[in-house]
C-alpha cells in the first residue's frame, strides 16, 4: 500500500500582507529556495512519490511554472485549487474530488508553511509511513508530530502518554496539559477520505483538522510522534518566522556547506533520478550556488544521507 502525499498551498496570506497581495505565501523565498520546496522535501524524504499541491486559484499556474510535473524530480505532482479557505481537513476533500484518493488511500499531508531540519528526521517519517500502513504494526494509525514549546496555549497541544499515544488534544487551550504543539504535518491511514466526511463544520464554518484528530483519538488510533530535542520548526506566517527560517537556514549552510530542502539531492539520494537527470535539471541554475552545490554533488558522487 502506498501513501500518497498532500501539500496544502491555499489561503489568502492576509498576515503577510502586502506582500502577499501579489504572490503566495509558498513562493516567497526562505534564504535561497521558495518555501514550497521545505515541506515538499518532507514528503519526499519520507519517500513519497505521488503529491497532490492544494493552491489557490489565483497561484497555481506560478507553482506548475516552478515545479512542473514533478518528473525532474522522479516525483508525481498534481494540482488542485482552493476556492476559499475552508479549514486544513478540507484538503482531504479535495484529494478525493478531484481523483487522486479514494477511501483506500494512506494519505500525509503538510501545510505549505512548515519547515523542519533535525538529524535522522527522514527516518522518523519513513516509520510514520509503516505505522500509517499498518505494516510492522498490528493496526493502522494516524499520526500527528509534538514539539515542546514554552508557550502552548497558542497552539494545539496533544497529551502523551509513556507509549506514544495520544490521550487529548485541545485547540489552544486557557490550561495546557503538555507542552507539545501540534505541528502541521499528520500521516493517516486509509479512510480518512471518509472520515473527514463525519466532521461538522465549526463555528468558522470550516473542517477544522482538530476535529479530524479527535475521531481517531476516540478510536484509540492516534499517535504522538516527540520531535527530538534540537529540532527546528517554522510554521512562516508572519514576517518575523519568515526571517527566522531564513537565518536558521543561512546559517546552517554556510557553516556546514550542506543544502537543506535540496529537492535534486534528496530524489537523487533516493534513487529516483541519475545522476545525467540531474545535471540537466539543472543546467540553468549554475551559475548560483544551489546550481554549483548540485553539479558538486554529482561531480564527486558525494551521495550524502543528510538529505535535509
Amino acid at each position: 500500500m502506498r501513501v500518497k502525499g498532500i501539500l496544502l498551498a491555499g489561503g489568502s496570506g492576509t498576515r503577510l500582507f502586502p506582500i502577499t497581495k501579489g504572490v503566495s505565501k509558498q513562493l516567497l523565498p526562505i534564504y535561497d529556495k521558495p518555501m514550497v520546496y521545505y515541506p515538499l522535501s518532507t514528503l519526499m524524504g519520507a519517500g513519497i512519490q505521488d503529491i497532490l499541491i492544494i493552491t489557490t486559484p489565483q497561484d497555481q499556474e506560478n507553482f506548475k511554472r516552478l515545479l512542473g510535473d514533478g518528473s525532474c524530480l522522479g516525483i508525481n505532482l498534481t494540482y488542485a485549487v482552493q476556492a476559499e479557505p475552508k479549514g486544513i481537513a478540507q484538503a482531504f476533500t479535495i484529494a478525493e474530488e478531484c481523483g487522486f484518493a479514494d477511501k483506500d488511500t494512506p494519505l500525509a499531508l503538510i501545510l505549505g508553511d512548515n519547515i523542519f531540519h533535525c538529524a535522522g528526521f527522514f527516518d522518523l517519517l519513513r516509520d510514520c509511513v509503516l505505522k500509517t500502513c499498518g505494516e510492522f504494526y498490528d493496526e493502522e494509525y494516524a499520526t500527528v508530530f509534538g514539539y515542546w514549546v514554552t508557550d502552548p496555549e497558542r497552539y494545539g497541544v496533544a497529551e502523551i502518554d509513556n507509549d506514544g499515544m495520544c490521550l487529548s488534544i485541545e485547540e489552544k487551550p486557557e490550561n495546557p496539559k503538555s507542552n507539545y504543539a501540534v505541528v502541521g504535518l499528520y500521516f493517516y491511514p486509509r479512510g480518512v477520505t471518509e472520515m473527514v466526511k463525519s466532521i461538522t463544520p465549526s463555528k468558522r464554518g470550516e473542517l477544522e483538522i482538530t476535529a479530524l484528530n479527535q475521531l481517531y483519538l476516540d478510536d484509540g488510533k492516534l499517535s504522538v510522534e516527540v520531535l527530538p530535542r534540537g529540532c527546528a520548526w517554522f510554521d512562516c506566517g508572519l514576517f518575523d518566522s519568515m526571517l527566522d527560517a531564513s537565518n536558521y537556514v543561512a546559517t546552517v549552510e554556510k557553516r556546514q556547506g550542506l543544502q537543506i530542502a535540496c529537492l535534486e539531492e534528496i530524489a537523487f539520494n533516493n534513487e529516483w533520478i541519475d545522476d545525467e537527470q540531474v545535471v540537466s535539471s539543472t543546467e540553468d541554475m549554475r551559475k548560483n550556488s544551489y546550481g554549483q552545490y548540485i553539479y558538486d554533488m554529482v561531480k564527486n558522487n558525494s551521495n550524502q544521507t543528510l538529505y535535509l
